[in-house]
């Protein structure tokens, strides 16, 4: 028999960039499917130009596929498609199906029923081919340098060198590692136990967001000023900038999540997997742009 092949959809992103080398470390084959043409730099690699929405080439047979961009696509391309066998399902969801369903926000309410939409038509593709499927419900993701919620606050304390403390912001957050994940991903491969189910997964740590940006900035390798910000402060900062950078700056809704807790019930994910994410610990390196495989 041949070494075992997965498709790897959003190979690119966070989680890919660690899983990708983990598969191939494990003797994978790996097709790994991008919008830009890129060239492999492992035998076993072999990147697919393309993506869900514009259409991938036909594709061989595959043992498994790993889903970690964008649910919706996925679950309509995995519907549409032509499949070769019965590979396993492993998709990345999002938190977010559950704590912006109450959002008065009607963009983040519409965000999270599309969410909820996507993993029922996920559900209902793969059922009706036969395909054993796992959705892994994330927390907020970090660890490659290129996810949109801490990086680029590490970012913009590095370059002005001055941060609101936001000693308000008291609700919990429980950020997990783009590794950890790819860890998850490969511990749920041929494991039944979690057929056909939709598991939360975390970080090892919860803690108020306050402190989660505290420790953003004190991995940075230079001092940063810190300036006390109340909620009314931010509340009318942020109004005020609202007309002069449409569409960059969150609605109300977003600090009223600042006071509550988005965590995760990972406890049964934890127990089937086997698996143990890491804690908050995050370093100055931890914000650069993980490279490429």
């Amino acid at each position: 028999m041949g070494n075992p092949v997965a498709l790897v959809l959003g190979a690119s992103g966070q989680i890919g960039r660690f899983l990708v080398p983990r598969l191939l470390d494990a003797g994978w084959t790996v097709l790994a499917a991008s919008r830009q043409p890129r060239v492999a730099r492992h035998p076993g690699l072999k990147w697919l130009q393309g993506d869900l929405f514009s259409g991938l080439a036909p594709l061989p047979a595959v043992d498994a596929i790993f889903s970690l961009g964008p649910l919706d696509g996925f679950a309509r391309w995995l519907a549409s498609s032509h499949l070769h066998g019965t590979p396993q399902i492993l998709a990345l969801g999002s938190m977010s199906a559950l704590s912006k369903r109450q959002s008065r926000d009607p963009h983040e309410s519409l965000l999270a029923q599309s969410l909820l939409d996507a993993e029922a038509g996920l559900e209902s593709a793969a059922r009706s081919r036969g395909l054993a499927w796992t959705i892994l419900r994330c927390t907020l993701i970090y660890g490659a340098g290129i996810d949109r919620s801490l990086s680029p606050l590490a970012r913009l304390a590095t370059k002005y060198r001055i941060f609101p403390r936001l000693s308000f912001a008291s609700g919990l957050r429980q950020p997990v590692h783009a590794g950890d994940l790819a860890e998850a991903c490969l511990l749920a491969v041929g494991n039944t136990q979690v057929d056909g189910r939709i598991l939360s997964v975390g970080g090892a740590e919860r803690l108020p967001f306050s402190s989660m940006l505290d420790r953003v900035i004190d991995s940075l390798p230079m001092k940063v000023l810190r300036v006390p910000l109340n909620l009314a402060a931010m509340r009318l900062g942020m109004g005020l900038a609202r007309p002069f950078l449409p569409g960059r700056i969150p609605g109300p809704a977003f600090l009223e999540r600042l006071s509550a807790h988005l965590v995760a019930d990972d406890g049964t994910a934890r127990e089937l997997l086997g698996w143990s994410p890491r804690g908050f610990a995050p370093v100055a390196s931890t914000w650069t742009p993980k490279a490429l495989f």
